[in-house]
């Protein structure tokens, strides 16, 4: 098939909710590093790896190898038998993980991790309403639906009641019309109201993602999680950090909460830890996880193959010590990034993240104090970009916050060459 009949078959046969990026979708045909091609051979620098997931390259020979390797012994049994790779991954997180979280649990998907981790806050504690963050993603279902508070993934009017929203650290447009830092972290301390008035007092906890990623890669002030996870505590409920996009060295340190100085009782992770293969996995103390006394098995989660590929995944984070190069080359993008902010002030109107998980947010006229999101622009940057070459992601409730994050073994040639694709593209309409 060529790449027109791919597209053909795609709005033929799937869901229209299951959309693509650019007016005509990349048929990737194959991949290897930090590069994919499509099915005519033309090739593309991937800064975007799956949405943060290929965390070290397409096609990795040792991560295939393991893979292969798993498959011809043993492909699936569910966790109704115990197998090699899923125990060896449980003591590597046990070791990886901050604190005392030595107990793990394993699952398909990042929505299962989360909501996971909701039960087993809620069954710890006794507490059954827990707070998420206003701009915040966590997956498909009814709960990760409920959890998310961005109308562009919430489907359904019927949500998940117990879930309460508190406003998103989200310094460029603060929802308290304030500035940071003479705001002294309000949108973190209004957690308390929120605990005293929308809820019985009580609660199971909150999650949050480190980085929040889909609501356009917005990053907390280093205050916040400190701040949030003394008032939740206080009330009774644990803190879970959703590490499903910032796990594994993606923003410089093992786990993006570290960047903060929270050791948190629970975390989940997926994406990034088998380099593409489905897999999730909930992180927790061992008196969290021996509060669940019922039965519970999971028929995927902690398959013997994406656990061999999570074992080789994680094996060459660690050896080649991927988050350092993951936080040394985050400095280079993120210098670029600046500069181009400063080429194109007009348009560019915030630049922020960590490490290897970077955006530009597009505004109509930064100078003029116009902040309204640039939807347009950020549309024909992505097309821009793609005809020269290079895929980024887009993100932001208005999807106008470029999302840059590439593989976390990505080169600095590699990221100079996505730095003047981004700068030639930009010249053609920004200014």
């Amino acid at each position: 098939m060529r790449s027109n009949d791919v597209r053909k078959k795609h709005q033929d046969y799937l869901f229209p909710a299951v959309k693509n990026y650019y007016r005509e979708p990349v048929v990737v045909a194959r991949g290897s590093g930090s590069r994919v091609e499509d099915l005519e051979g033309r090739s593309y620098l991937d800064f975007f790896g799956g949405i943060l997931t290929v965390s070290v390259g397409h096609a990795n020979e040792e991560v295939n190898d393991a893979i292969i390797a798993q498959v011809q012994d043993l492909s699936h049994v569910s966790t109704l038998y115990p197998t090699i790779p899923i125990v060896e991954l449980a003591e590597r997180l046990a070791h990886l993980a901050p604190g005392n979280l030595d107990r793990s649990f394993f699952t398909a998907s990042g929505t299962e991790a989360d909501e996971t981790a909701v039960m087993m806050a809620q069954i710890f504690t006794g507490n059954n309403e827990l707070i998420a963050l206003r701009h915040g993603y966590s997956g498909r279902s009814l709960l990760a639906q409920s959890l998310t508070a961005h109308s562009s993934w919430r489907a359904m009017s019927t949500q998940v009641a117990f879930i309460k929203h508190a406003p998103a650290p989200y310094c460029y447009r603060c929802p308290l019309k304030l500035s940071y830092p003479d705001c002294g972290i309000a949108c973190a301390k209004d957690v308390e109201e929120l605990i005293q008035t929308t809820t019985t007092g009580q609660i199971a906890g909150v999650l949050v993602e480190p980085i929040l990623g889909v609501g356009g890669f917005i990053t907390p002030p280093l205050e916040y999680f400190k701040i949030l996870a003394e008032i939740v505590r206080r009330y009774d409920g644990v803190f879970i950090s959703d590490e499903v996009q910032t796990g594994f060295g993606r923003t410089g340190k093992t786990w993006g909460i570290d960047q903060y100085e929270v050791v948190p009782d629970i975390i989940t992770m997926a994406k990034g830890i088998a380099n593409g293969m489905p897999l999730g996995a909930v992180t927790t103390t061992a008196e969290i996880a021996e509060s669940l006394k019922k039965n519970s098995i999971s028929t995927f989660g902690g398959n013997p193959v994406s656990c061999a590929a999570a074992n080789a995944t994680i094996n060459i984070i660690m050896r080649d010590d991927l988050a350092s190069n993951a936080e040394r080359l985050g400095v280079i993008l993120r210098t670029g990034l600046n500069q181009l902010k400063q080429k194109y002030p007009r348009t560019i109107g915030d630049v922020r993240g960590m490490g290897l998980m970077q955006a530009i947010e597009l505004v109509k006229d930064e100078v003029a104090g116009d902040r309204q999101p640039n939807t347009e622009a950020s549309e024909r940057l992505m097309e821009e970009t793609k005809q020269r070459g290079l895929l980024i992601g887009r993100g932001g409730l208005h999807a106008n916050a470029m999302r840059i994050a590439p593989a976390l073994n990505i080169t600095q040639s590699d990221v100079e060459e996505a730095l003047q694709i981004l700068d030639e593209s930009l010249a053609l309409f920004a200014s």
